[in-house]
């Protein structure tokens, strides 16, 4: 076969360093743009980022070009950088070290785009915490819940 050809949606989910809720509404819509316009630039085509006070979702095309590791390293360090630009309360923002990332059969796409969409109505009843929780269960990932949060 001469070409390499690809197709893998990944939804990426992480927070904000100890779930500050620092993205606030006068940022949010600035970060979200700017959080896709990473993913381009790395030809990870952005479908859809949003999120919440203190935690994001990115669903994206993977490039074939790029590892999943490479694409949070490059994402998570120009935000964050970014941010700390916007303002006196952003000098000290940073995300969590970690990340969960989820592959996304194409079927259910539009599913995640509208969960997405629906951040600020779905927590109103659901912490970040205990949304991620569920995702793990529906992956299932086994993890120590000490070493989940920071």
């Amino acid at each position: 076969m001469g070409q390499s050809l690809t197709k893998n949606y990944i939804h990426l989910i992480f927070s904000t360093k100890h779930r500050q809720p620092l993205i606030s509404d006068k940022i949010e819509h600035e970060l979200f743009s700017y959080l896709g316009g990473i993913c381009k630039n790395l030809e990870c085509w952005p479908i859809k980022v949003g999120g919440y006070k203190d935690h994001v979702h990115i669903l994206c095309m993977l490039s074939k070009k790029i590892a999943l590791m490479k694409l949070l390293e490059e994402v998570k360090t120009h935000s964050s950088k970014w941010m700390k630009t916007k303002g006196d309360e952003y000098k000290k923002f940073y995300w969590q070290d970690g990340y969960g990332a989820f592959s996304v059969n194409p079927t259910e796409i539009d599913l995640v785009i509208e969960y997405i969409s629906n951040q600020k109505i779905h927590h109103g009843k659901r912490s970040f915490q205990d949304e991620y929780r569920a995702f793990l269960k529906k992956y299932k990932i086994e993890y120590d819940e000490h070493y989940v949060w920071d």
